[in-house]
């Protein structure tokens, strides 16, 4: 099978501390983790790990940060072929403070005025494909012109132009903020809250739906029945990149014929490893580990 992602890519550098620094202070850290970064790309990453035909499409500068993303992806051969590096445009450029202590994340992104767009046509035919909502024009291009492909977007936060996408995909697999933005609905936890905003986004775009609750787990809809899908017990360290690795792991299980329920159970379990090391796409965990600990019970 032929594997495209398409969307967002960025390049990392996480500082983790054990205190948040106050204003107007000095800090110093003993070490620092740096990676490439982004929903999509992440994705792409795990695919490609995972041993899957993987391309990625989307924008970095022709610089430092661009070409030292291009290298990670060559080095599990994901296809750059539609990486476009932008000269004279900076690659968005994420600083990220990992309190080890609480496990919160604060995250300074850098972003361009002008920020460039896909331009290169791709014609080539997927099997599967994961679009983040960065690359709007582009994602639909290729989207229709896939229509028997496997199509999931990684909805993480509301925005138009991830709206836009979601009814041209099978699987909207959407954060609860997502979900509670775009609905304007209520929800303090009770399920019932949780199955009218389901139940909205089904008929909005009538596609399969995922809430993800991040440490909870996701919720969805197996046959009759609505089910929040656990996660498992982990001491995390640092969440940064969980999301993206979750999403990437959602797509290699529903794609290896795995059921709804199984592949999100698989998904948790790939995105709370991935919370046991610091920084986002060097913590994807193999494929191998992930099937060796959904072996095991330890369920929230």
């Amino acid at each position: 099978m032929k594997y495209l992602t398409i969307g967002h890519a960025s390049y990392d550098v996480t500082f983790t501390v054990n205190n948040y620094p106050i204003e107007n202070t000095k800090m110093r850290v003993k070490d620092y983790v740096a990676c490439g970064g982004g929903p999509a790309s992440n994705a792409a990453y795990l695919l490609a790990l995972w041993g899957c035909d993987t391309a990625f499409q989307g924008v970095v500068g022709d610089d430092y940060y661009g070409k030292k993303i291009k290298e990670e992806f060559n080095s599990v051969n994901v296809d750059t072929t539609y990486l476009e590096l932008y000269p004279n445009y900076r690659t968005m450029l994420s600083f990220i403070i990992a309190n080890l202590t609480t496990t919160s994340r604060t995250i300074l992104t850098s972003e361009s005025k002008d920020i460039k767009r896909c331009s290169l046509t791709n014609n080539n035919k997927y099997d599967v494909i994961l679009v983040d909502g960065e690359e709007k024009d582009k994602s639909i291009e290729v989207l229709t012109n896939n229509k028997d492909a496997i199509k999931i977007i990684d909805a993480g936060s509301f925005k138009p132009n991830t709206v836009a996408l979601c009814p041209y995909v099978d699987y909207l697999v959407c954060s609860k903020n997502f979900a509670l933005d775009y609905t304007n609905m209520p929800y303090n936890g009770d399920i019932n809250e949780l199955i009218k905003i389901h139940e909205k986004l089904v008929s909005d775009f009538n596609n399969t739906v995922i809430i993800t609750l991040e440490a909870k787990g996701c919720f969805t809809k197996i046959g009759d029945s609505y089910k929040i899908i656990p996660s498992i017990k982990v001491n995390a360290l640092d969440t940064t990149g969980a999301g993206d690795i979750f999403h990437g792991a959602f797509t290699y299980f529903i794609s290896h014929n795995y059921s709804l329920e199984e592949s999100l159970r698989l998904a948790n379990i790939t995105g709370a490893l991935s919370t046991l090391r610091i920084g986002g796409r060097n913590s994807v965990p193999l494929l191998k580990a992930v099937l060796e600990r959904s072996e095991e019970i330890d369920i929230i």
